[in-house]
Parts: structure tokens; sequence; C-alpha cells
């Protein structure tokens, strides 16, 4: 079934139905009110989104109706567990929840089968790691899970090594507002604790220029090693905003640097 058609899962996408950011503002109470009608019309006004997640998903042999099917279960989930006094878009949410649900289906049906004891220490860290996340916000290391856990920390490693997807860093999770976010500004780089590099001048110079939020996140990032997501939450703005912010600040220090 190709990609290019117009009908999937009984519905004609040509026809679907886009909702205004207003228009979900109004319908949220609605909604988390139990009124099915509004339910109803927000997962129809978001069935796009759904199909520009799936796109990223070609070339796997999958069969688009099952894709379909299951990212909109991952659009249902983000729905209801989507917090409104939060500074976020709700496709800017629900985009990370659809991927997950469509790469838990794909992990779950690949023909390279996990043993089901690594599985479920897999499915084990993953519940730890959630748990510690909500203990102690934040995303807890590998160490930390293997510790909660009581187990070494080497099975913990092979056993989430084994039910992942092999993906380029540089492949594009989600593109808001024009600016790409990419799995390489998702992952937690710990050798970027290193601060040998400020002792270069005109590097502290270039840093000295920007404005206090650009410091920040420069700091957060590089120097601390956060994701973007993290980032995000700690200064209270998008994840967009976030990567926006960082290629702005990074692409003026290096401005600066080739001057001087």
């Amino acid at each position: 079934m190709a990609y290019g058609k117009v009908e999937i899962c009984g519905v004609d996408t040509s026809t679907l139905p886009v909702l205004s950011q207003e228009r979900m503002r109004e319908l949220f109470p609605l909604v988390k009110g139990g009124d099915r009608a509004a339910r109803d019309e927000f997962i129809q006004g978001n069935l796009r989104l759904v199909l520009s997640v799936i796109q990223r998903f070609s070339g796997r042999g999958e069969n688009i109706d099952d894709l379909f099917q299951v990212g909109c279960i991952g659009l249902m989930k983000a729905l209801d567990n989507f917090d409104t006094s939060q500074n976020v878009r709700f496709s800017t949410y629900a985009v990370p929840m659809i991927i997950g649900e469509i790469r838990r289906y794909l992990r779950d049906n690949n023909v390279i089968r996990v043993s089901r004891s690594m599985r479920d220490t897999a499915y084990k860290a993953l519940q730890a790691r959630d748990r510690l996340q909500q203990k102690w916000n934040r995303e807890p290391t590998v160490t930390e899970i293997a510790e909660e856990m009581q187990v070494p920390r080497e099975d913990v490693v092979f056993a989430l090594e084994a039910i992942q997807d092999p993906v380029s860093l540089f492949e594009p999770v989600y593109n808001d507002g024009g600016d790409a976010l990419y799995i390489m500004d998702q992952v937690r780089d710990e050798s970027a604790r290193d601060e040998a590099w400020l002792e270069d001048i005109a590097i502290k110079d270039a840093m000295n220029r920007l404005n206090e939020r650009e410091k920040k996140i420069l700091r957060l990032r590089f120097f601390e090693g956060q994701t973007q997501m993290e980032v995000a939450g700690e200064i209270g703005i998008s994840q967009a905003q976030v990567s926006r912010l960082e290629k702005n600040a990074l692409l003026h220090m290096r401005k600066h640097i080739q001057v001087t």
C-alpha cells in the first residue's frame, strides 16, 4: 500500500480537517470534561499530524494502515495526558508520543527476536526510568536505573540496546516552525561536561556577547550535557524555541570568533 495514496484505513486523507490553535484551546476543556463530540473533533482535526509522523517510517515494508492505526493510538494517549497549563503546543507534545507508540509496535513485531528475559529486563528498566524521572524531575542515568533495579549496569545497557531500532543521529524527529528537530538534539552528551575549552579567551568573549537566556541555554546544553527537552522544561519554553535560540547563539559566536 503506497504512501502517496489518498485513502488510509478507509479515511480520505485529502478531506481531513485541520484545527486552528484557537479551536484546539476551545476544545481542551470540553475534552477534559468528557465531551465525546469535542474529543472526536479534536482527534479528527489532528489526524494529519499522524500522517506526517508515519511518513518518516517509510521504506520498512510496514503496512501503512497498521502504522496509521497505531499512530492514532499515540495521538489519543497524547490528548489524554496533555497538560494545558504547560507552555507547550499540543503538536510538540504529541509527536514524540506518536513516534514512541509506533516504535513500540515495530519493536514488538520485529523479525529479529530478542530473548524474553532480556525484553523483560528492558521493560522493567523503562518502568524504573519513569519512576525515577517522576521522583527526581530529571532523566536518570543508566547507573541509577541499575541501582533502582538492583541489577548490574551492563544488563540494563544490553537490554535497552536490544529493543532499540538503529537510527541516524541526523534523522529529523519533527519540524516545528520551519526548524527541524533531530535525534542528536535529544541525546545527552556526557562528554560535554569537559569545560577545558572555556580557557579559550576568544570563546569566552563570544559567550559574553550573548544575552542571559542564550548563555543559559548553551551552558545547560554543552557544559551540563542536558537535552533540548530538559532545557525547555527548566527555562519554561518549547523545545522548538530552545532549538532556534541555540542555533542562533552558536551562529553569533562563530561569526565573532571568525572575526577575532
